[in-house]
């Protein structure tokens, strides 16, 4: 199975992604994928009392998460990779050939960004750079839950999402 979700959410763990992925996909582990995160244990710690005991979390830089991510892959139960924000996904993406679907999840608003649809506010170089993974032959959608539709990205840029 391995890792059945690639997902950018800045909140990173949170019930949305614990519970509203984590049980429709029996997710057995998470990759959180923040290079802050995973050089402070104290931060580590706080993630970690957001999910099940039988949920495996693992915290990994962006380099070593490139490196790790056949192994997170091989992975017999399912699992979600997460990572805060655009940048941190592209350079992912970048570090390695395996990644071929991208889900938007939650990229709240802030100073400079546009809402694209209720829970996806983006930055004109956080557009750029979705479209440059999707141009690279990375499928990139916005979906909130497994229940919903997924919304391609030229929806979700072109405002014919929020209909």
């Amino acid at each position: 199975m391995g890792l059945e979700l690639f997902r950018i959410d800045d909140r990173l763990i949170h019930g949305q992604v614990v519970v509203g992925w984590g049980q429709p996909l029996d997710v057995g582990f998470v990759v959180l994928v923040d290079d802050e995160v995973a050089a402070s244990e104290w931060e580590q710690e706080l993630y970690r009392m957001g999910v099940p005991p039988d949920m495996d979390v693992f915290f990994e830089s962006v380099e070593s998460a490139a490196r790790a991510l056949p192994t997170y892959v091989a992975d017999p139960r399912p699992g979600i990779l997460l990572t805060g924000d655009v940048d941190t996904m592209c350079r992912l993406v970048a570090a390695t050939d395996s990644i071929t679907c991208v889900n938007v999840g939650g990229i709240h608003h802030r100073a400079g960004r546009t809402e694209r649809m209720r829970y996806v506010f983006l930055a004109p170089e956080e557009e750029a750079a979705l479209v440059a993974l999707s141009k690279r032959g990375v499928d990139v959608s916005a979906q909130d839950l497994p229940s919903s539709r997924p919304v391609p990205l030229a929806s979700v840029l072109d405002g014919s999402s929020r209909a």
